[in-house]
């Protein structure tokens, strides 16, 4: 009988052991799995803290990039800076519409395309009136002196860009219209090539591919947008993360700021600066930085209003589907 019990309060002894054993295994079963889930949200938490910034070939963000004085100033805020470079305005923000950059810069027209294909974007600020900075030009022994002499020839440019508008309103001065030419859509880089080899006639180009083409080949500037655009350069970003990362927006426009105020009064030392990053001659540089203006500055009213005149001037060519309101596309604050 003894020998009976001595085995039951054994057995009862070691299911006590293994139940214990069994909860202490969950609890800490349970504390890793809270840690683990505690790291996966502070891992993904520092992974969100990421500002990726579309950019181009010329400007003020390229000086950022530069200099990192951008990725220093973001990173004292928790966040670190993806640089990533486009061919042109249109590609960038398709680039924003499809949530591959946060925020980017272009000239006036594509956030008006961009606006008009359904791109959640907002204006946050831009650089003054530089009309100089692009032209249609052609080559140096052409026969063409006038606008006029467009009429019937090939046109390159990059569809839904700065310049798309300077074609525009350079024509209808000429008493001609996109009709009457025979536009070539293209990129930079295959406009190039195409204006050196005589495939088009004429290239609709900006800074630096302007200053490029008139030193290396002679070009000739046809027309410039003087008393025909404004060409203002704009930085955009996507709504969501203008509302959501407003510290972000306005330590940009900061640094943006910084930057121009030194790069307005230091055209060579730019050109010094980005010429062994853009691949492109010191001279070429410096001349497009002696004719770009600089000095970031807040959306006004008025600013909005000259974007919708362009967007009303694309419709009325049904280069864009349907009317737009510009104002769509500003941030809460700048309508206040």
């Amino acid at each position: 009988m003894r020998r009976k019990n001595q085995k039951s309060l054994l057995a009862l002894l070691l299911i006590m052991i293994v139940s214990l054993f069994a909860v202490i295994s969950g609890c800490s079963g349970e504390e890793k799995n809270v840690k683990s889930t505690g790291e996966s949200q502070e891992t993904k938490d520092k992974e969100e803290k990421v500002v990726r910034i579309g950019y181009q070939k010329y400007g003020t963000l390229n000086i950022l990039k530069k200099q990192g004085t951008l990725d220093k100033a973001l990173k004292s805020h928790g966040y670190s800076v993806e640089w990533i470079q486009f061919p042109a305005g249109p590609q960038l923000l398709e680039g924003l519409n499809v949530g591959s950059i946060d925020i980017g810069h272009t000239g006036e027209a594509p956030p008006i395309f961009a606006q008009a294909a359904g791109t959640d974007l907002v204006y946050i600020g831009h650089e003054p009136e530089s009309p100089l900075s692009e032209a249609i030009l052609v080559p140096k022994d052409s026969p063409m002196r006038t606008v006029q002499d467009l009429k019937g020839k090939k046109v390159a440019l990059n569809k839904g860009s700065n310049v798309h508008y300077l074609l525009v309103k350079a024509l209808e001065k000429a008493g001609l219209t996109i009709n009457d030419i025979e536009p070539k859509y293209l990129v930079p880089g295959d406009a190039r090539a195409a204006f050196e080899q005589g495939s088009v006639d004429a290239w609709v180009i900006w800074d630096p591919f302007f200053a490029v083409a008139e030193t290396e080949t002679g070009a000739r500037v046809l027309a410039d947008g003087k008393d025909l655009v404004k060409n203002r350069e704009f930085y955009l970003a996507s709504r969501k993360f203008a509302e959501n990362h407003k510290e972000v927006i306005d330590l940009l426009l900061e640094e943006i700021n910084k930057t121009d105020q030194w790069a307005k009064s230091a055209p060579k030392e730019v050109a010094e600066l980005l010429s062994p990053e853009l691949g492109i001659d010191v001279a070429s540089l410096e001349k497009a930085a002696k004719r770009r203006t600089y000095g970031v500055q807040k959306i006004s009213e008025q600013v909005l209003n000259d974007q919708q005149v362009i967007a009303d001037t694309f419709h009325q060519l049904k280069l864009i589907p349907e009317k737009i309101n510009v104002k769509e596309a500003a941030l809460e604050e700048t309508n206040n």
